[in-house]
């Protein structure tokens, strides 16, 4: 939540500011792509969503009518006691100020009076200057989540689908990938929004199957693992295991060879089967195991 400010619950109404936008925020606009962007949910109606940012109210409205019940987190303080008066007599809808980097989504129901337990649905346009960081606040609750569909920038949407072997693959698409399958479904050109930004939007589904268990690897170092991996894209595989200093080169190289890979290959060049195994080598012994500051939006 903000520092200094305790979370508060209010109705909404779809109040419209004139003031220049706050926190990187640009509000959806366009008629079409706010049906399509809902529909991409699925069928919500015995559902619970959580909506990111719900803003001005653009996806809000056809939320309300679809799901089971409705929490939108918004930190915006201007914001959110606008979003009172449509839905005031409604029993399950009701808004969160809240940041949410910070919400607990296991405890969101508690703090806003909607039961039920069940995995959530969520929905939001992400901020552009902090996708990645609730991307991966998302992912660390991914057992409290069963689909997303978020707007993001397209080069992230790209990153963030893109296959091994291609050049768009990298540590963020490793990461979303161990926590579910990533589908881009469709481009938004700036003018859906206002103010419009300067770069091309992009929709993704997230549905969230973590492969942990399925890969036999645990979440904090496997997830450590490819932040080394991947610290230097242009290096090798080997050299940037063997720069970590977590196996010497032997262990590397006969690694690499088990797994089927040449030598000279590059993470991103890597499938995700290919690197647990390769982690599952080296790291059989915990003591292995070395932390990182690095952070897992790369």
């Amino acid at each position: 939540m903000v520092p200094g400010i305790a979370p508060t619950i209010t109705r909404y109404s779809l109040g419209m500011s004139k003031k220049k936008p706050k926190l990187g925020q640009n509000f959806l606009t366009d008629p079409s792509a706010r049906q399509r962007i809902v529909e991409a949910l699925g069928d919500i109606s015995s559902a619970t969503v959580l909506e990111i940012g719900p803003g001005r109210g653009a996806l809000t409205d056809l939320l309300a009518t679809r799901a089971q019940s409705l929490i939108a987190v918004e930190l915006d303080r201007a914001l959110a006691p606008r979003l009172t008066e449509i839905w005031k007599s409604s029993g399950h809808v009701a808004i969160l100020q809240a940041d949410i980097l910070e919400l607990d989504l296991a405890q969101a129901r508690a703090m806003t009076g909607i039961a039920g337990d069940a995995p959530m649905v969520v929905i939001g346009n992400l901020p552009y200057y902090i996708t990645s960081d609730i991307l991966l606040r998302l992912f660390e609750q991914a057992a409290s989540i069963s689909r997303a569909v978020v707007m993001v920038q397209e080069e992230v949407a790209d990153r963030l689908a893109a296959t091994s072997g291609t050049s768009t693959y990298g540590l963020l698409s490793a990461t979303a990938q161990m926590h579910g399958r990533v589908e881009k479904l469709f481009a938004l050109p700036p003018e859906a929004f206002s103010p419009a930004p300067g770069v091309s939007s992009a929709v993704i589904r997230l549905d969230m199957h973590p492969r942990f268990e399925e890969l036999h690897v645990d979440r904090t170092g496997f997830l450590r693992f490819l932040q080394i991996c991947f610290r230097q894209k242009r290096k090798t595989l080997v050299n940037n295991l063997k720069s970590a200093g977590i196996a010497d080169n032997a262990d590397v190289f006969a690694v690499i060879e088990e797994a089927g890979l040449n030598a000279a290959v590059r993470a991103e060049a890597v499938s995700l089967e290919s690197m647990a195994l390769i982690y599952r080598r080296l790291h059989s012994n915990r003591g292995k195991h070395e932390k990182t500051g690095d952070s897992l939006a790369g």
